[in-house]
């Protein structure tokens, strides 16, 4: 079993988004997922991106956006709603509504996301 406390969950963070690792490579053993929780303030972008070997499953939990897809596409993406990303496939967000965006990202194998963020 793996316990991991509160003050033990470090934030990854880029302009206006914070990403609270709560079980990634730097605290779990887990060879089969990394769960985290990311925040985007009003106005606040994560680019368009892929992960060449990893799936990631999105589960929004407060606010609205627009998720940012392949061919300058968007849709809307709200609170309750659930997206899932297979390899490869273009994602990215954009937090247009009028509060804070929060969603829970469970990735496939795991993955290091410091790479992607200025303050890790």
């Amino acid at each position: 079993m793996e316990f991991i406390r509160s003050e033990d969950i470090k934030g990854l963070a880029n302009p206006g988004v914070v990403s609270r690792q709560l079980l990634n490579p730097d605290n779990s053993t887990s060879e089969r997922v990394t769960i985290t929780e990311v925040h985007l303030e009003i106005g606040a972008v994560q680019p368009r991106h892929t992960h060449d070997a990893s799936e990631q499953i999105w589960y929004a939990t407060k606010g609205c956006g627009k998720l940012l897809l392949a061919d300058d596409k968007e849709m809307e993406f709200r609170a309750g709603d659930v997206v899932r990303f297979a390899d490869k496939d273009v994602h990215g967000l954009k937090n247009d509504g009028d509060s804070e965006f929060v969603y829970i990202s469970v990735t496939a194998p795991p993955i290091h996301f410091g790479y992607a963020y200025k303050g890790a």
